[in-house]
């Protein structure tokens, strides 16, 4: 089952305009931050050793308590984390066979909330918490405020031995991203091949 089918998306859903946030980033070396992860550990993506892909996303869900705001749907480019998601965990293994040593979900959720999240989705990699924006700061990443919260928008890094290889902004649908990238890594150059 897709994430599309599991938790359906409206048709209406505005898309969002590329507004250049993320035109900084491909070749952007990745800052030093420890990152808390689902499991309690802590992980450090600029000493990640290969390829890594990071989808980025503003807040998933929950079914037990009310904490989507109000007017999200209206917001281009909210909606959709519990969709993308369950896409990168129906295609988790299409990633890892062409080259992706890792896969992380970062919000700026806390880890306690983010666990209920990786649980209840069977999600088979970390989520990573960057809930006081560190590293969001430091590669300075596009984000939006909404009811008081500072979000990360939805993009996605490929990163490459502790570098930014490609960037994926904005990211619209949501529910057939995780595609979009094994398409990009079909026709992308091994990882370590690209030109620095």
């Amino acid at each position: 089952m897709s994430g599309n089918e599991e938790f359906p998306l409206p048709d209406d859903l505005p898309e969002p305009d590329d507004d250049g946030g993320a035109d900084h980033l491909p070749d952007t070396t990745v800052p030093p931050v420890a990152l808390t992860a689902t499991d309690g550990t802590t992980v450090d993506l600029s000493k990640r050793a290969g390829r890594t892909v990071v989808y980025c996303y503003p807040k998933t869900g929950r079914p037990d308590r009310d904490v989507i705001p109000d007017g999200w749907d209206s917001i281009p480019g909210a909606r959709g984390c519990t969709p993308e998601a369950c896409t990168f965990r129906d295609h988790y293994r299409d990633l890892r066979e062409r080259g992706v040593g890792g896969v992380y979900g970062l919000s700026v959720q806390s880890t306690e909330y983010q666990r209920e999240a990786q649980d209840r989705l069977q999600l088979p990699f970390q989520l990573l918490s960057d809930d006081d924006l560190e590293f969001a700061g430091r590669l300075d990443l596009p984000t939006f405020e909404v009811a008081g919260e500072h979000l990360l928008k939805r993009l996605t890094l490929v990163l490459d031995d502790g570098r930014v290889e490609h960037v994926f902004y904005p990211v619209f649908p949501p529910d057939e991203h995780a595609q979009e990238v094994v398409r990009w890594l079909e026709t992308a150059p091994p990882a370590g091949d690209a030109e620095r």
